[in-house]
């Protein structure tokens, strides 16, 4: 079964241009410095989600229902993809869910400059993630 990745597409090009209107961020007011931040860390929080939500659809379509079903945590999914090679490596994915967690927990200047300098490193892993996503898609 072809997995719809247009999801996860949207998601990854939104956190792209995000990121690249965040480039501009020291040449403009606060204000707009503050709203461009919490575009990204939004922007973050939705491709980090639909990766890790396409990752698990992807292994219940392309393993055995027993592999498919081990994963009990996110970790353990992450492990399997890179198992699978979807994940060229799990361990960057374990840090990506950490920072996540923290943006759903606590918002301070601290913990949205940290987000910000994560969702910089987690593109090109999105990116990753996605190319061999629509490699392996029926």
């Amino acid at each position: 079964m072809s997995l719809d990745l247009d999801n996860l597409r949207n998601a990854v090009a939104s956190l792209d241009r995000s990121l690249r209107v965040a480039e501009t961020m020291p040449d403009m007011p606060l204000e707009l410095r503050e709203t461009v931040r919490a575009g990204v860390i939004q922007n973050f929080e939705v491709a980090y989600e639909s990766s890790w939500k396409f990752i698990q659809r992807w292994l219940r379509e392309n393993t055995t229902p027993t592999d498919a079903d081990s994963p009990r945590t996110r970790k353990d999914l992450f492990r399997l993809a890179a198992r699978t090679g979807l994940l060229a490596d799990p361990t960057p994915w374990f840090g990506f869910g950490e920072a996540r967690n923290m943006t759903s927990h606590t918002y301070d200047e601290v913990h949205a400059e940290s987000c910000l300098s994560t969702a910089r490193v987690f593109l090109p892993y999105a990116q990753d993630l996605l190319r061999r996503l629509e490699e392996r898609n029926d």
